[in-house]
């Protein structure tokens, strides 16, 4: 990758300290959650549902009525059964992945289609920051995949085998959590796209901003090609949701974690409180007609100019492509 910047989220100790400064400072809330944004007769996928920010969001998608499918690696079928027990909702299904297998994200698109269901929403949640570099089982770097390709490929091999509600009245939803590290880095590394590389605690913090800017710039052009006319045939958005206390860091070094415990419980936010702006983003009717969005927290903001980049985003797709073809996986 080409040499960073000491920005915001060059390392764990000054992402931490920002992401507390950001819960501080006075910004414009761009609109409110309301009891009557309601989900009834929606299919909704969630992926990485099973505890944290995804699982928050997944009880309150429930309890507003959605169609709600539940995309995980653990807590099948405990954590889909748990919600249904507080809710008292009865359309909660779960399906089995591994995200950083793409052969997995495969069999269960195989299983969507077989079920003949088609989404009206969906929301890639799913992250890591794993201690260290890992291969994945197609030889690739686990965080990269996690946070960026498996999403990729979700996402184009539900739209290839038509699994997306598209219709003239009803238009589809795609909502990516991404971070405000998408900002840090300087640029792409085009020539190392999908290139394995061994890394320690020192560098995942820069590494998981580099993923944040290939997913938010994958976003941005996937509402590109989705809305091709004056009319959005589909809205695209995405967010940073702000420090969350979840089990995320789980792989740091021991001697910190209980350090990191308490500076998570102390200041960050609460998965249920952070869930806001996906909630919002998933049920409100004041983006009804937006074909892309994002949002820190619950404040507007224009994503990185990287990003938003159409050059950027089409050389990003056509080498993401490559990549797959490479590794044999048909999209």
């Amino acid at each position: 990758m080409t040499e960073q910047k000491q920005g915001k989220f060059s390392s764990p100790a000054i992402a931490i300290i920002t992401g507390i400064k950001d819960l501080f400072k006075e910004n414009v809330k761009v609109g409110e959650i309301r009891d009557d944004d309601r989900l009834n007769n929606k299919n909704v996928l969630i992926t990485g549902a099973s505890s944290g920010l995804g699982y928050a969001v997944a009880q309150n998608l429930a309890e507003r009525g959605a169609n709600l499918y539940m995309a995980c690696r653990s807590g099948i079928p405990e954590m889909g059964d748990k919600i249904k027990k507080i809710t008292g909702s009865k359309t909660v299904w779960m399906f089995s992945v591994d995200l950083s297998d793409l052969y997995s994200i495969q069999a269960m698109v195989n299983q969507i289609i077989k079920k003949r269901i088609k989404f009206d929403i969906i929301i890639c949640n799913a992250a890591i920051v794993p201690k260290s570099s890992r291969k994945t089982k197609q030889g690739l770097e686990e965080m990269f995949v996690v946070n960026y390709l498996a999403k990729y490929v979700l996402i184009r091999l539900l739209l290839t085998h038509e699994c997306i509600h598209l219709t003239r009245t009803a238009k589809p939803r795609f909502i990516f959590v991404s971070s405000e590290s998408h900002r840090d880095p300087k640029g792409f590394d085009w020539a190392g796209l999908g290139q394995y590389q061994n890394y320690g605690m020192g560098k995942t913090v820069e590494l998981y901003g580099y993923y944040k800017l290939l997913l938010t710039s994958f976003a941005h052009e996937l509402s590109r090609r989705l809305n091709s006319n004056n009319s959005p045939n589909v809205s695209v958005f995405t967010l940073c949701p702000g420090p969350v206390n979840t089990r995320i860091a789980r792989e740091a070094p021991y001697l910190l974690k209980p350090l990191l415990k308490l500076i998570f419980m102390i200041f960050f936010r609460s998965p249920r409180k952070a869930a806001e702006p996906v909630i919002y983003f998933a049920t409100s009717h004041d983006v009804d007609n937006k074909s892309f969005d994002y949002l820190h927290i619950m404040t507007r903001k224009e994503i990185d100019p990287k990003a938003s980049n159409h050059e950027n985003g089409r050389r990003l797709w056509d080498n993401t492509e490559l990549l797959l073809r490479d590794l044999q996986i048909n999209i």
